[in-house]
């Protein structure tokens, strides 16, 4: 016990050693990077600078700051290596003007649909309020390891600006189609000097996506963050087995959302739907009173989600070529449109009808290389599989009112009360052919174009569907409400034949149609066809949010912007 008591003050003593000189060497540091002109001051801070680069661990004016990690290391690594490790946005004691505008989109950073914590925002926010309290320049505005650390924080978040205004913070998929996946370090040096000559704005503004609809959604962007509110509201859950716990939370929400006036007290069925009803009004979709699933999903989408969403929009746009074909038609799933674009004119736009959420319509590339009047329609074996076969199960009858031949593989019909259903649980080994006329799905005409899905543009037998609001509707397919004003275009657009040849293709359009005849129309010019699905738009200066049907924003929410 006594030589415990003996050991105890040395070890404590020896400590308290350790942390005096500890705090004595980093003062004596911290003096040594203190300047006493500005020229100097330039000096110390290169030194720094190259002194950071040259090791792998973070010098200690870099690591006093436990939030500051690279994004981009490696590219800020050579940015400084190709300028002998000078600084990029300050000098002798100030921002440069470049430095200024860095520092300034980072604090704005949402206009261009990305989020300033990406970007060293509350690390560079503190530095720079030194500077300005610190305006006699006594001790902070003379600190080399400041201006130093500030620099290489702002070149940091350049980099990754540039990276995520060019190719997005999305990774290739299966149909992107821009060259440019991953910049080099050229690159980044190329918009870095481009700074100084074109100011930071211009060289910002030159790698953005190119589409008209980006510009409008870009556009869109201030007025929505002027009016949005970031309050957290209550979240529905649905579907809910507890009928009264999904009541409560949303009648909770129609009042947090000023739709219903009260919620202390429990509203009864009729209040409830005309609550729904302003929102389903307000949100432009089909007003009925009643809080179905998209009507709910609607709900759970707050101002702070849509951003995210609008963030999300932005950066598909960068998943297109660089230089999309002169004209193209563009079909947003979402939205359950489509347009022919012509440069940034639409040439024609059209209401159509995309999947339902089981049956969504693809995303893919294609070029509409035929068209057909008064098609057949082969149903895929998706199709075949779980809807046809269990109906004929029940009742062969069901082909003969759908319209619907049952073929075998020579090409004769088969009775279908001839066959034994009971062996089928998948396939069945014949084709099943609805026959060309008024009733057939496709409806009288076709616009063939080549992908792996066996979807198609084409006409439908349920044209009164295109007054829904919510037309997420079809197996898979895209229903065309101006199917024939889509066809004609394409005939005047077939740069193969003259003109001449062309109004005579339509008026023998015109009179299959009439006759109702089976015809099939090669485009030689074939039209480029995209098939998206992007859930909010601009348009007038405002921003659209359509439904996220297919949860596909959701799933890239969460792998992608998890943390915002």
């Amino acid at each position: 016990m006594d030589t415990q008591k003996l050991i105890y003050p040395f070890v404590a003593g020896f400590f308290v050693c350790l942390i005096f000189f500890a705090s004595c060497k980093s003062k004596q540091e911290k003096s040594e990077h203190f300047a006493s002109t500005p020229q100097e001051l330039n000096q110390k801070a290169k030194e720094l600078i190259s002194n950071t680069f040259q090791h792998n661990s973070l010098p200690s004016f870099l690591a006093d700051d436990s939030s500051f990690v690279f994004s981009q290391k490696e590219f800020v690594a050579f940015l400084y290596a190709g300028k002998e490790y000078s600084t990029n946005w300050c000098s002798k004691e100030s921002w440069s003007a470049s430095g200024d505008s860095l520092y300034h989109f980072i604090e704005n950073a949402q206009l261009y649909g990305l989020f300033p914590e990406d970007y060293h925002a509350d690390a560079i926010r503190v530095i720079r309020n030194k500077f300005i309290a610190d305006s006699l320049g006594k001790s902070d505005r003379k600190d080399a390891a400041l201006w130093a650390k500030a620099d290489i924080i702002l070149t940091d978040a350049f980099v990754q600006i540039v990276k995520d205004i060019k190719i997005g913070r999305l990774p290739d998929d299966s149909i992107s189609l821009r060259k440019d996946s991953v910049l080099s370090n050229e690159f980044y040096q190329q918009q870095l000097n481009a700074v100084s000559s074109k100011g930071l704005i211009s060289v910002i503004e030159s790698l953005e996506p190119t589409q008209p609809e980006y510009a409008l959604l870009k556009s869109g962007i201030k007025k929505f963050l002027d009016s949005s509110d970031y309050r957290k509201f209550t979240v529905i859950p649905y579907p809910e087995k507890n009928q009264q716990k999904f009541k409560q939370a949303l009648q909770k929400r129609l009042y947090e959302g000023r739709f219903i006036s009260f919620d202390s007290t429990t509203a009864d069925s009729t209040q409830m739907a005309d609550a729904v009803k302003l929102f389903q009004k307000k949100k432009g979709i089909a007003v009925d009173g009643v809080a179905g699933e998209g009507t709910v999903r609607m709900l759970n989408v707050s101002d702070r989600e849509k951003f995210i969403r609008i963030a999300i929009s932005m950066d598909k746009y960068k998943l297109l070529p660089e230089k999309m074909p002169a004209k193209y038609i563009w079909v947003n799933t979402s939205a359950n449109y489509l347009q022919v674009m012509n440069g940034d004119k639409v040439d024609l736009s059209s209401k159509v009808i995309c999947g339902k959420a089981k049956t969504r319509t693809p995303l893919l590339n294609s070029a509409v290389s035929v068209i057909i009047t008064y098609p057949q329609w082969v149903p895929p074996p998706s199709i075949v599989g779980k809807e046809i076969l269990p109906a004929v199960k029940k009742n062969p009858g069901y082909l003969a009112r759908k319209g619907f031949s049952l073929i075998d593989s020579k090409g004769n019909e088969v009775d279908p009360y001839s066959v034994d259903w009971s062996k089928y649980s998948k396939g069945i080994p014949y084709r099943i052919v609805q026959g060309s006329g008024d009733a057939n799905s496709l409806g009288i005409m076709k616009f063939h174009f080549d992908n792996k899905y066996s979807v198609y543009l084409h006409d439908t037998n349920q044209r009164y569907l295109f007054a829904n609001a919510m037309r997420s509707l079809s197996h898979g397919c895209v229903r065309v409400q101006e199917w024939q004003q889509l066809a004609f275009y394409l005939f005047r657009n077939d740069s193969s034949l003259n003109t001449g040849n062309n109004y005579t293709r339509i008026d023998s359009v015109k009179a299959w149609l009439a006759r109702k005849q089976k015809r099939n129309i090669s485009i030689k010019n074939k039209m480029p066809l995209f098939i998206r699905n992007v859930t909010c738009e601009g348009r007038n200066g405002n921003i659209l949010f359509y439904d996220d049907i297919y949860g596909e924003d959701k799933m890239i929410r969460q792998k992608y912007f998890a943390t915002k």
